[in-house]
């Protein structure tokens, strides 16, 4: 029967993963793995070596002041220019067009209260969506772990057919709200509001 267990060296693995381009501190590591810091870093300079070592991987290991994230190799730089340079025609998902109608109109905003709102984790959908250049980063929040701040492009505003934000459709109800309760559907439903008019024309 197979072991199904994750190893330790796994568990900070996906926490580096879904940290995204903000990386995680080492204390931060600590805290939500259980682990102490120096079996952390033991753990963090295995991964580097086994990053650097092989072929297969398309992974580095980075650090800065104590904080650490998941990189592409420089080698892999060609490939990824062109991702970003070849139209994309899949349209954007549910879960991609929620997390842009969040950052459209709470912008700037971080990852966090981006989490906060849709009750799960974004990174991914963020970095899909700045891959298409809907979504770019806007400076860093000045707290604890400075995490970036988002917010929508010129682009965007192209996709659905806005001259500018000041175009975005009211939100439902949007002086009775607070934040504590929303959730990704009412961003979502008010963006798409937009959209089926711009379909319309």
């Amino acid at each position: 029967m197979t072991n199904t267990k994750l190893t330790n060296q796994a568990q900070i693995e996906g926490l580096l993963f879904i940290s995204g381009d903000e990386g995680i501190t080492l204390g931060d590591l600590s805290k939500v793995s259980g682990f102490m810091k120096p079996a952390i870093l033991s753990i963090l300079q295995d991964l580097k070596i086994k990053y650097e070592n092989d072929p297969s991987s398309a992974f580095v290991l980075l650090e800065s002041n104590q904080t650490y994230r998941l990189a592409t190799k420089h080698q892999l730089a060609g490939v990824i220019k062109h991702y970003f340079e070849v139209p994309l025609t899949v349209p954007l998902t549910k879960a991609l067009l929620e997390v842009l109608a969040i950052v459209a109109y709470r912008q700037p905003i971080t990852r966090l209260e981006i989490d906060d709102i849709r009750g799960v984790q974004s990174s991914g959908s963020l970095q899909k969506l700045m891959v298409r250049g809907l979504v770019t980063t806007d400076g860093r929040l000045d707290a604890p772990g400075r995490p970036f701040l988002y917010s929508t492009t010129p682009a965007f505003l192209d996709y659905f057919g806005l001259s500018n934000l000041d175009e975005l459709p009211p939100l439902p109800e949007q002086d009775e709200l607070d934040l504590g309760d929303m959730n990704g559907d009412i961003f979502l439903e008010a963006l798409q509001a937009r959209e089926g008019r711009k379909d319309d024309n």
